[in-house]
């Protein structure tokens, strides 16, 4: 599992990005990908899969 901040989501879209803290990159997350609600600033585990535009997080989990 990799972890990272989101750096923003929109709930009422469903869809935000995560830094991830490995690659300092961004990753997009689409709220089919998610274990629980997330909101811009937590911590939070995910797992990284090859999408129709590129990669998303999914299994996207808050860290307690």
């Amino acid at each position: 599992m990799k972890r990272g901040k989101v750096k923003f989501y929109n709930n009422s879209k469903g869809y935000g990005f995560i830094n991830d803290h490995e690659s300092s990159g961004d990753i997009f997350v689409h709220a089919t990908g998610l274990k629980g609600e997330i909101r811009d600033g937590d911590e939070v585990t995910f797992e990284v899969q090859e999408g129709k535009r590129g990669l998303n997080a999914v299994n996207v989990q808050k860290v307690s």
